[in-house]
Parts: structure tokens; C-alpha cells; sequence
């Protein structure tokens, strides 16, 4: 049997051991005396009567954070899953109401947020909810203060953190999403096509234009180069039409030699005889001449009139 000290000692270390406490930061410790309420005990060390005082709970001054899933039906007849996640605190002025007025606080938010959801989600088409989810949060936010500001909770925020449709919904979605990214492919092709198709003909109308020019100008050049043929000829004492049937003589020969040159070449010339040249000199001034002619009887005959 342990000596009377002894005992005396322990018990007083017992009762000194049980008369501090500590209280943890962002903590508030609330004591009661025979069961009713005395004191709330914040940070720090604190010293309680053994037997009479006793620690009735601890409660978080953190802000803490509650996700709540509700299944609800939008306006347009889709079942869809919200997840709304709620933060919250204890009011530190508040924390008797906090203890004392609301044995399950998470309990009771929840209620309040299906509530919510309940009666906001069903105004909205699907496509609606998704737009405006942050009305859906300030609308559970205004309700979740005004109810749990007097039990002493403080709703810091809440947020719409995910929106889940029926599976065959989603689907249907994706498969819509899909056909108007198809079909603004498709219309940034064709417009692509269509361009390429203005530009294309744009490049051969200036081709062709260019072309045109440089006949033009070539022909010029062989006018201008007959010209002075002629003059030169003339200088020598060879008349027009002589100068003439010699430059359409050489042109013919011409022609043929080079023709003449191209191994590959399979063109037959016909007729080919040395009178071509002449022959054809005859045939063009008889062709001008009647030209000349007929202008002549067509002045003739205005003049008449």
C-alpha cells in the first residue's frame, strides 16, 4: 500500500494536471460549469476547477468547406447533377449560437442548398444553367446568409463547381457540337475553294491579257519591221509591189528552214512550191483593192442619199 504523502501528492499532481488547458489557434473552447454555460475560451493557456468545470466542446474557426451534390430536371426536361460547394466559418462573436442553437450545421446547409437548386435549376433550359451557374451561387448564397447568420455561421462563398447532364444528353450535345464545327469546316472550305477559283481565273484573265499585249506589240514590231524593209528596197529602185512579193518570198523560206530545223516535226506545208509566196502576194492586193472598192461605192452611194 502506497505511504498517505505519496498519495496526497498524486492526487494534487492529478488536480493540478487537470486544471489547465490549451486552446489552439483559430479555436474557440466553450466551458461550462455543472452543466451550464460559463465562459468561451479562445487561444492561449487557460485554467478550468477540476470536477465542477468541464470543456463542453471545441469548435473550428477556420473557414471550412461542404460539397453538396443535388439531382434536379432543367425546364427543358433534363435530369442533370449539380455540385455546389459551400465555404463557411464560425462567427468568433457568435460561437455560443454556433454551439448551442445547431447541433448539425451540415445538415442544415445542405437542406437550404437543395432548396435552392431545387427552386432556381427548373426556371432554366440546360444550355441556360450552364451560363448562368453563378446566379444559381449568389442565389444559394443569399439564402444559406440570411438563415445561418443566426445560428452564428458566416457563408463566405459559394461556388457551381460542376454540371453533369444524363450521359444520353451529353452525347446528343457532343454530336450537335460536332456538326457545327463540321459545318463551319465545310463553309471555310468552300469560301477557300472559292477564292482559289476567283484568283485562278483573275491570273489567267491577266495571262491572257499579257498575251494579247505582247501579240499586239510583236505584231507591231513586224509591221514597223516591214516598213522599213520596204523603204530600203525602195531606195535601191525596187517598187512597192516588188519590195513586196521579195519580203513575202523571204518570209516563206524562211518559215520553211525553220521548220526545217525541228528533227521531231511532222507539219507538212501544202501547197509548197517557189509560186506560193508569189500567189500570195496577189491574192492580198487583189483582196485590198476590192476593199477599196467596195468603200469607195459605199461613200459614193451615201452621197447620193
Amino acid at each position: 500500500m502506497l505511504p498517505i504523502p505519496l498519495i496526497i501528492v498524486i492526487l494534487i499532481g492529478l488536480v493540478i494536471f487537470a486544471s489547465y488547458f490549451i486552446v489552439k489557434q483559430q479555436t474557440a473552447a466553450i466551458i461550462e460549469t455543472f452543466g451550464k454555460f460559463t465562459s468561451i475560451r479562445h487561444s492561449g493557456f487557460h485554467l478550468k476547477i477540476p470536477g465542477v468545470q468541464r470543456i463542453a466542446g471545441r469548435l473550428s474557426l477556420k473557414i471550412q468547406q461542404l460539397d453538396v451534390i443535388i439531382e434536379t430536371k432543367t425546364l427543358d426536361d433534363v435530369f442533370v447533377k449539380l455540385k455546389v460547394s459551400v465555404q463557411f466559418k464560425v462567427i468568433k462573436d457568435k460561437v455560443y449560437d454556433a454551439f448551442y442553437k445547431l447541433d448539425y450545421p451540415h445538415d442544415q446547409i445542405t437542406s437550404y442548398v437543395f432548396d435552392v437548386v431545387r427552386a432556381e435549376v427548373p426556371k432554366m433550359r440546360l444550355d441556360d444553367v450552364f451560363v448562368k451557374k453563378d446566379d444559381i451561387a449568389i442565389a444559394v448564397k443569399s439564402e444559406l446568409n440570411d438563415a445561418m447568420m443566426e445560428y452564428g455561421y458566416d457563408i463566405i462563398k459559394t461556388l457551381v463547381t460542376d454540371i453533369d447532364p444524363d450521359a444520353q444528353v451529353k452525347a446528343a450535345m457532343n454530336r450537335i457540337n460536332a456538326a457545327d464545327r463540321e459545318k463551319t469546316a465545310a463553309q471555310y472550305e468552300g469560301d477557300a475553294q472559292r477564292i482559289l477559283i476567283v484568283e485562278r481565273a483573275k491570273a489567267e484573265a491577266e495571262s491572257k491579257r499579257l498575251q494579247g499585249q505582247g501579240i499586239a506589240d510583236q505584231r507591231r514590231e513586224i509591221a514597223r519591221g516591214l516598213e522599213e524593209s520596204v523603204e530600203v528596197l525602195n531606195r535601191v529602185g525596187i517598187n512597192s509591189q516588188e519590195a513586196s512579193a521579195l519580203i513575202v518570198v523571204t518570209q516563206h523560206y524562211d518559215t520553211l528552214q525553220s521548220l526545217g530545223e525541228q528533227t521531231n516535226s511532222n507539219l507538212i506545208l501544202l501547197p509548197n512550191s517557189p509560186q506560193v509566196g508569189s500567189n500570195m502576194l496577189n491574192d492580198m492586193v487583189a483582196s485590198f483593192a476590192a476593199s477599196n472598192q467596195i468603200g469607195e461605192a459605199m461613200k459614193n452611194t451615201k452621197k447620193k442619199e
